[in-house]
C-alpha cells in the first residue's frame, strides 16, 4: 500500500515494519537490502494489477469481451495509481539493479498476457493482426503514453485521448469503431 499511496521512494524498512506493526529486524531478516523489499513491492503490486486487469484465467468469455473488460478497467482515473507506481518504478529503476530486473519482469509478463489474449483472439476468429506480440506492445505503449495524464487533473483529458489506447487496439485488431466500448457495456 505504502507504494501505490507515498511512492516507492517511501519504503524503507522501519517504514514497512510501522505499517505490519512489527520489529524492523523481522522485515530486515527476509529483505537484508531494502532495494529488495522496493522490488518486491513494485512485483507485488503491478502483478496483482495484471491479475486483476487480465486474468490468466479467461473462462467464460470470449476474447473480444475479455479484451474490453481489460480496457475499461486500465483507462482513466480509477488506474492512476498504478500509473504512478509504473512511472515511478521506470524512473528509479535507472539507478537500482533489482527495481530494473523487476521492472523488466513485469513488463514481459504484461505482454505475454495480452499477447496471448490477442492470440486466442487471432485463432478464434475475432481479431486480425499479423503479429499479435507486435500489437499488444502497441497497445502496451499507447497505455503507457496516457499513464503519463496519471499527474494532472482528469478534466484535462478529453475524450479523444482517453479513449486513446481503445482505438488503437480495434484499428490494430480490425474491429469496427466501438466494438471494444458496446463490449464493455454488454458485459
Amino acid at each position: 500500500m505504502v507504494a501505490l499511496t507515498e511512492g516507492l521512494e517511501c519504503i524503507t524498512l522501519r517504514r514497512i515494519a510501522e505499517e505490519l506493526d512489527v520489529r524492523p529486524g523481522l522485515i530486515s531478516h527476509y529483505f537484508p537490502a531494502v532495494e529488495d523489499l522496493v522490488a518486491e513491492a513494485y512485483g507485488s503490486a503491478a502483478g496483482s494489477e495484471l491479475d486483476g486487469l487480465l486474468p490468466a484465467d479467461r473462462a467464460g468469455a470470449t476474447p473480444t469481451q475479455h479484451l474490453a473488460r481489460f480496457f475499461a478497467r486500465a483507462t482513466g482515473p480509477a488506474y492512476d495509481d498504478i500509473s504512478r507506481l509504473w512511472l515511478n518504478a521506470r524512473h528509479l529503476s535507472r539507478y537500482r539493479p533489482a527495481l530494473r530486473d523487476r521492472v523488466a519482469v513485469q513488463e514481459a509478463e504484461w505482454r505475454d498476457r495480452l499477447g496471448g489474449l490477442i492470440r486466442d483472439g487471432v485463432e478464434q476468429g475475432e481479431f486480425r493482426t499479423a503479429d499479435p506480440a507486435v500489437t499488444a506492445v502497441q497497445i502496451l505503449v499507447v497505455i503507457d503514453g496516457l499513464g503519463v495524464h496519471a499527474n494532472s487533473a482528469a478534466g484535462d483529458r478529453p475524450p479523444a485521448v482517453v479513449r486513446m489506447a481503445v482505438t488503437t487496439a480495434e484499428r490494430e485488431l480490425g474491429l469496427p469503431d466501438g466494438t471494444l466500448t458496446a463490449a464493455a457495456t454488454s458485459n
